[in-house]
């Protein structure tokens, strides 16, 4: 993953990566949730005015709670109607894409409202260049003849985890998959799309600009990619890659 602190020069933490990391696993034990959404935040606390933050401390906030599915319960299955942004993602050399950043996200509610406003559940952005790039919280896959591409980093793409996790099970899987430009116009030919994300996890697309995909519903591979996911992510299979994080459950002691 793309270190964004070092990107924005917030390396002055007070704790280590290792530390966080314990504290989101205890996070997670004592709110007793069995599956949950985390949030762990970074940001320049109270210090000197103005837009030079280097003398301010690092403040770091960790949030969980329940979430069920992003895009809607029957999205896994059914897939989800989505447009394309009049909104791009933000030009090379303004904002780093590549780091996960709240500003960042300033540009995701301006795609997601705009869609959501004309009746879609979701958008779809592309770059200054008019090539695809992501969704408005979510990687994007196109899958034609067999063969999964994916839009690259270059195109104001965020590395998402999920993204990753997809790159690594098909690859696993034997399923060809390339990173590479991807016009418009591909997304309305495709077999398939899906969108990747922590929260999106592996959700189809059925529908882009009212114009269907493939059958309308998540297709083959989607559903493959699909099911070893979930499987790995629930532990119905193994944890071959080290992925999972075990969280301890403390039993009360009997008075």
């Amino acid at each position: 993953m793309v270190d964004s602190a070092k990107i924005y020069r917030m390396d002055n933490f007070r704790f280590t990566r290792e530390q966080l990391a314990e504290a989101i696993v205890e996070l997670v034990r004592v709110n007793d949730l069995r599956s949950c959404y985390v949030r762990p935040i970074a940001l320049r606390g109270y210090g000197e005015m103005g837009v030079n933050g280097t003398k301010n401390p690092i403040d770091i906030y960790l949030a969980c709670w329940e979430w069920g599915k992003y895009l809607g319960e029957e999205a896994l299955a059914e897939g989800v109607d989505v447009c394309v942004s009049s909104w791009n993602r933000m030009a090379p050399n303004t904002l780093p894409a590549l780091s996960k950043a709240g500003a960042n996200y300033m540009n995701s509610q301006l795609i997601k409202m705009e869609a959501v406003a004309n009746g879609y559940t979701e958008g779809i952005a592309l770059d200054v260049s008019g090539y695809v790039s992501e969704g408005s919280g979510e990687n994007i896959f196109v899958v034609r003849d067999g063969k999964i591409i994916t839009p690259p980093l270059g195109t104001s793409v965020l590395p998402g985890i999920t993204r990753d996790t997809v790159l690594t099970l098909a690859a696993d899987l034997g399923i060809p998959i390339s990173e590479q430009m991807i016009p418009r116009e591909l997304l309305y030919i495709a077999d398939e799309v899906f969108f990747s994300g922590t929260a999106a996890e592996i959700t189809p697309i059925r529908s882009i600009d009212r114009i269907t995909i493939g059958k309308g519903r998540r297709g083959p591979i989607t559903e493959k990619l699909q099911q070893e996911f979930f499987a790995i992510v629930n532990g119905a299979k193994a944890d071959r890659y080290g992925w999972l994080t075990p969280v301890e459950v403390r039993q009360p002691v009997a008075g």
